[in-house]
């Protein structure tokens, strides 16, 4: 099945070759845009005064998630799907490295997973970001589908788990650099940080 479902997505992309440039350079440099949505969710927390510690674990989950990844990539050691399958469209960057799980989408994942802690609107931004990096990935032929969904759930895991952990002694940290030069970094305006829930933060998870 995984297969079969890489095969109609190669499909797709033969016949969509006016999605082959946007969809490769997203592929490729998307993370980008994942920095950017990181930034946006510790502007957010900042000016709310909700959900900074999410705010800052976030991007440490993300290369947390990553390096977690790294042993289960080697352990697995699966073949990429332009090493196995003959004929299929490529527009990859050819590399020996492994293909399972993926490791941008593990990225998307826990950055995506982060910021649903800090805010549930910046959260589906990058929710929505992951699902057209996975995409991507698979459309350019780098990645079977599977490869991209272990990498969510890698990255969501990490993130998610590691948070409930970091919490407390993130809020701690947050709490001794609002009497220092830092201040400016964690409140608009002059309040101590708070453990205060970002709107819609998941029960369980303030």
């Amino acid at each position: 099945m995984d297969t079969r479902l890489f095969m109609e997505i190669n499909e797709l992309a033969r016949a969509t070759p006016w999605l082959h440039a946007p969809l490769a350079g997203y592929a490729k440099y998307g993370v980008v845009l994942f920095a950017v949505l990181l930034l946006a969710g510790w502007w957010v927390a900042r000016r709310r005064g909700a959900g900074l510690p999410a705010a800052v674990w976030a991007p440490v989950g993300m290369l947390l998630a990553v390096v977690v990844n790294q042993p289960i990539v080697s352990a697995v050691h699966e073949p990429r799907p332009y090493s196995t399958l003959p004929g299929i469209l490529v527009l990859a960057d050819r590399t020996t490295d492994p293909s399972f799980p993926s490791d941008h989408a593990t990225m998307a994942g826990a950055v995506a997973a982060g910021l649903l802690l800090v805010s549930w609107q910046v959260g589906l931004l990058a929710t929505v970001a992951a699902a057209g990096m996975g995409f991507a990935r698979i459309y350019i032929g780098a990645h079977y589908p599977a490869d991209v969904l272990a990498g969510f759930a890698v990255g969501a895991s990490v993130t998610l788990l590691g948070y409930l952990i970091a919490r407390r002694p993130l809020i701690a940290a947050l709490d001794r650099l609002d009497g220092t030069r830092l201040r400016p970094l964690l409140r608009p305006r002059a309040t101590a940080v708070a453990d205060s829930p970002a709107v819609g933060t998941p029960p369980g998870l303030r």
